[in-house]
């Protein structure tokens, strides 16, 4: 490191908006600049080789260090002789998985707040998220920095990102260190690894015809360049030695386009730009919950046992129709931050730079069948779309087993589960007395590994059971205000369902149940366009029908 010469650390600098700001800075010789990432490597596609990230790394500019933020030692070394640090680094967030993102965006915060002070580093900027706000219920029409934090989040990401962004502020001012927090909304542009690809994949499964909710909600994009420019911004905030200094210190902003758009008007540009099937055919929100919730249950239910992580979840379909949009005055304000690319000009060049996914080019299926999909492309996918047709067998043999010695005689659910237990007793100890071989054939003996349950799938368990005492507490909390007369119509609905549901016999279940499981999704996947175009039909017809019977007792109530 010459003498006097000032750097940067970017954290997750090869990240999606990280590579943006990183090139930002190059370009505008503000700083040398390190780039802190998980990977052991700095591996260069052939647009970056060439550009000048490239020939950055070859003079020196800019460097690559490989650190964990989990791992204080390693983010000390990244730090080190740096003048200012953009924290951009956050696990992605379409995984929810509580440990990561608590790991990365909490403890590894704290890690990197101790190293700026420790280092006494001057600057810290913090890449927070618009959902810092979102309680994954309600909308947010033009929200501003004065919205508290919400009492429940949607997701893990947007509980620790509001943790995080509550360490950095309160750090501000320790040891010298000034710091703020961005809260982009609705990242895109070329390199996205998230937003686009998820829509064309959704588009090449043909899903992209449809619109969840009204189609009205309106929502906030920010183009990635834009984001990139708001942390230059902040940055030289940050650096003024006046009162926008001190002003810009310990706050919060939104960063947005400043263009709010409808959010399946923004879809529709995007897949029409590539060649597919724009959004047209509404579904009401509340006719796609109860098919959520059953998708997320039954994910519960078999993601232990290779069942991938669903699209299909109630929070997914809350974010899809609701409104988000944010006020950016503040960033004006005192950041000077005003969108160097406006919204349009953004989609092209987003459009254009994933021309390679474009509908022409790309076979007619790709990958696993819808079919597949709904079941999470796992075992159980295989098991109930004959894939693996001795797995099948075998499961029905169980099944149909279960079925004439436990459910056909009539048993109770307690006689039948003490029946079960005790046959296997009866089974793993005569297993275990087995010799090693019969008339020459192997017996395999059973490993206790089989039947250990671990650290991690305990603590799994634990959460999830958690989750969900919490969750009815929350809804019990809401019915108790006597206010939410939607919230208390579903809650009563699902009891119906579930009384239902219950009235009925195990006995029935496994006759009429298990038939319809091995066949049904087989019979799906064989005529999947069929079946679709059936179901879009009814769908439009319904909706057109609830729409008639809307303005018919609206008209009514007029002339009355």
């Amino acid at each position: 490191m010459a003498e006097g010469e000032k750097w940067c650390v970017v954290t997750g600098g090869r990240g999606f908006a990280a590579r943006h700001l990183v090139e930002m800075l190059i370009k505008y010789d503000m700083f040398s600049v390190r780039i802190a990432d998980l990977g052991p490597t700095i591996d260069l596609e052939p647009a970056e080789e060439d550009g000048v990230l490239g020939k950055a790394l070859r003079s020196g500019r800019a460097q690559y260090v490989s650190a964990d933020l989990r791992q204080k030692d390693q983010v000390l070394k990244a730090c080190q002789g740096a003048e200012v640090v953009f924290h951009m680094a956050a696990p992605n967030s379409s995984i929810n998985n509580y440990q990561l993102h608590r790991s990365v965006n909490v403890d590894g915060t704290k890690n990197v707040i101790d190293a700026c002070i420790e280092l006494k580093v001057k600057r810290l900027i913090y890449t927070s998220s618009a959902s810092v706000i979102f309680d994954g219920v309600h909308g947010i029409v033009n929200g501003d920095e004065s919205v508290p934090y919400p009492e429940k989040y949607n997701d893990y990401y947007s509980a620790t990102k509001a943790e995080g962004e509550a360490l950095v502020i309160k750090s501000n001012g320790v040891n010298g260190l000034l710091t703020c927090c961005l809260r982009p909304s609705g990242i895109f542009g070329p390199g996205d690894r998230l937003l686009v690809p998820s829509v064309v994949t959704s588009a090449r499964a043909g899903k992209s015809k449809f619109i969840i909710g009204d189609g009205n909600n309106m929502y906030d994009f920010t183009y990635v360049e834009n984001v990139a420019h708001a942390h230059v911004c902040a940055e030289r905030a940050l650096a003024s030695e006046s009162k926008v200094a001190e002003k810009a210190a310990g706050q919060a902003y939104f960063i947005t386009n400043m263009e709010p758009i409808k959010f399946w008007e923004f879809m529709s540009l995007i897949l029409g730009g590539l060649g597919y099937e724009r959004p047209r055919i509404k579904i009401p929100a509340f006719v796609m919950m109860p098919i959520a919730h059953v998708v997320e249950w039954t994910y519960k239910l078999f993601g232990p046992y290779g069942m991938k992580v669903p699209q299909l979840t109630p929070s997914r379909i809350r974010l899809l129709s609701c409104c988000r949009t944010f006020n950016c005055s503040k960033a004006n304000d005192q950041l000077g931050y005003t969108p160097i690319l406006p919204l349009q000009e953004g989609i092209k060049r987003t459009i254009e730079s994933f021309s390679h996914l474009r509908a022409e080019l790309q076979p007619k299926r790709q990958g696993p069948s819808k079919a597949s999909m709904y079941l999470g492309s796992g075992r159980v996918a295989d098991t109930l779309l004959w894939k693996d047709k001795k797995q099948t067998f075998i499961a029905l043999l169980v099944l149909v087993a279960i079925y004439y010695n436990f459910i056909a005689p009539g048993f109770t659910i307690i006689t039948a589960l003490s029946k079960l237990l005790l046959a296997t007793i009866i089974f793993l100890f005569i297993h275990a007395i087995l010799p090693g071989k019969i008339l020459g054939f192997t017996v395999e003996k059973l490993s206790w590994s089989h039947f250990h349950l671990s650290e991690e799938m305990s603590q799994r368990v634990a959460m999830s059971v958690a989750s969900s005492w919490n969750t009815a507490v929350h809804i019990l909390k809401s019915l108790a205000k006597g206010n939410d007369w939607i919230l208390f119509i579903k809650v009563a609905f699902s009891l119906l369902i579930v009384s239902f549901i219950g009235a009925v016999s195990l006995q029935s279940i496994f006759v009429v149940g298990l038939p319809i499981a091995f066949l049904a999704f087989y019979v799906y996947e064989k005529k999947e366009e069929a079946i679709d175009a059936m179901l879009v039909e009814t769908v439009s017809r319904g909706c057109k029908l609830k729409s008639d019977i809307v303005g018919k007792f609206c008209k009514s109530n007029k002339i009355e």
